[in-house]
C-alpha cells in the first residue's frame, strides 16, 4: 500500500465522528459470520467501526491495518467495551499472521486504496494465503459508473454535520486519471461558528482506484477465487448498470 495516501485518516477521532454511525454492512456480515468458526479477519479495519460491533455479538475478531493511529483508536474503544480483539499493524499486501480464517472481509471501500495491479494482487494473494479452502472473502468497492468517475472539477457540496459548537460543511474536488483508473479527491471541511462565520478550513487528499466488473472477475480468478455473488449494496440487491457500489462474496477454490 501507499503510505502517503492517508491524509484522510490522520485524525482518527474525526474519522469516527463522520463515519462511526455507518453500519450498513453489519447485518450482511452477521449472516455470514453465523456460519463461520474460528477467528474472523477484518482487513483495513481502521478504528474498528465494524470489527467492534461484530465482536460485541460474540464472535472472535482480528483487525489488521497499516495505520498505527487508527489502530490506537480501535484499541481504546475495544478496551472501553471490554472486548478482546487482536489489533495487528501490518500491510495487507504482505500479511504474515499465525492463523487462517474461514471468513475474511474488508469494508468501507478499502479495496480502492490498493492503487496498482501489484498492490491488488498482493492483497488478494495475502487473503488467499490466510483463508481456509472454501473460505469466504467479502469486500465492497465503488462501481465505476460514468456519474462516479466523470464528476465536475468544481467544488461539490457533500454534507453538513455538527462538531461540538461548530457546523461543518463538507465538499469535494475530484479529478479522474483514466489511464491509471484513479480518482484523486480533495475533501474540504469548513468549520463555521453559531453565527455562520468561517473559523477554520481543512483540506485532505486521497486517491482511490476503480476496477471494472470484468476486470475484477479476472483478477479474482487469477488469485484463486470464484465469485459466489455480486450485489449493489449490503442488502443482497443484485448489481445493475445503475449501481453505485459492488459487494463481492468470493470463495477460495485453490491456493496460489
Amino acid at each position: 500500500m501507499s503510505l502517503d495516501n492517508f491524509e484522510e485518516y490522520n485524525d482518527p477521532a474525526l474519522y469516527d465522528k463522520e463515519n462511526e454511525h455507518y453500519l450498513s454492512e453489519l447485518p450482511f456480515l452477521l449472516k455470514w459470520a453465523s456460519n463461520t468458526q474460528g477467528t474472523i479477519l477484518d482487513l483495513a479495519c481502521g478504528t474498528g467501526r465494524v470489527t467492534i460491533p461484530l465482536a460485541q455479538k460474540g464472535y472472535r475478531l482480528a483487525g489488521v491495518d497499516i495505520h498505527r493511529g487508527m489502530l490506537n483508536e480501535a484499541e481504546k474503544k475495544s478496551a472501553v467495551a471490554g472486548l478482546n480483539i487482536d489489533w495487528i499493524e501490518q500491510d495487507c499486501t504482505k500479511l504474515n499472521l499465525n492463523f487462517r480464517s474461514h471468513l475474511v472481509y474488508s469494508v468501507g471501500n478499502s479495496f480502492q486504496h490498493f492503487l496498482t495491479n501489484e498492490a491488488q494482487d498482493g492483497l488478494l494473494s495475502s487473503v488467499n494465503e490466510h483463508l481456509e479452502t472454501d473460505g469466504i472473502f467479502i469486500f465492497g468497492t465503488r462501481f465505476p459508473s460514468a456519474e462516479e468517475l466523470l464528476q465536475p472539477s468544481t467544488e461539490e457540496y457533500w454534507r453538513t454535520y455538527t462538531d461540538r459548537d461548530f457546523k461543518v460543511d463538507v465538499s469535494t474536488l475530484s479529478h479522474y486519471d483514466a489511464l491509471n483508473q484513479i480518482q484523486h479527491y480533495t475533501t474540504i471541511r469548513k468549520f463555521k461558528n453559531s453565527h455562520g462565520e468561517l473559523v477554520d478550513e481543512k483540506r485532505t487528499k486521497i486517491s482511490l482506484r476503480y476496477v471494472f466488473p470484468k476486470e475484477m472477475e479476472r483478477i479474482l480468478y487469477a488469485n484463486g477465487f470464484d465469485i459466489a455473488a455480486v450485489y449493489e449494496d449490503w442488502n443482497d440487491t443484485p448489481v445493475t448498470d445503475d449501481s453505485m457500489e459492488m459487494v463481492y462474496v468470493c470463495r477460495k477454490v485453490r491456493s496460489i
